[in-house]
């Protein structure tokens, strides 16, 4: 545990930087612990599948960054539902309104720029970002190669950028 609780919270923030996404020290705790328990669950069964086509921690760092993203597609999920449990403290209770109302007008500048895109690039952006899908998915999903998700992406962040920066 102590040899790779350090990799594991490189790959914690690294994934939510990557994904901008902001982790408190509390969410960082849970996710390390989630990590900990996928590894320790049906009697060690995640570690017992390393076969050795790579290093230990290459090996462990795929599998939680599977677990940081499965986590934290889920809480973004739950966030857009409101599905966000509430706090007792009056200071919490401010600032969940604050933040929700700053997600609502994030929901709806995602949804301009979404709308400004055109139709396949959005669909793409929707399901990698919001739905937290991956290239395999997205590709079956939508009928479209592979090898052209990540271009799809680019350019439509591309777009995106643009016509934020101008707005």
């Amino acid at each position: 545990m102590d040899r790779f609780i350090g990799l594991f919270m490189h790959v914690i923030n690294h994934t939510a930087h990557a994904r901008s996404i902001s982790v408190s020290p509390d969410d960082i705790d849970d996710l390390c612990a989630e990590i900990f328990v996928t590894l320790l669950s049906n009697n060690f069964a995640a570690l017992r599948q390393f076969r050795g086509r790579s290093s230990l921690a290459t090996y462990l760092t795929v599998i939680a960054r599977r677990i940081v993203v499965k986590e934290s597609t889920q809480r973004r999920l739950s966030e857009a539902m409101g599905h966000v449990a509430a706090h007792g403290s009056s200071l919490e209770a401010a600032e969940a309104r604050q933040a929700e109302s700053q997600r609502v007008e994030d929901r709806d500048e995602v949804a301009r720029l979404l709308k400004e895109l055109p139709p396949r690039e959005a669909d793409v952006v929707r399901q990698f970002h919001l739905e937290g899908k991956s290239y395999r998915e997205i590709s079956a999903s939508l009928g479209i190669p592979e090898n052209s998700i990540g271009p799809t992406l680019n350019r439509a962040r591309d777009r995106m950028r643009q016509r934020n920066v101008t707005s």
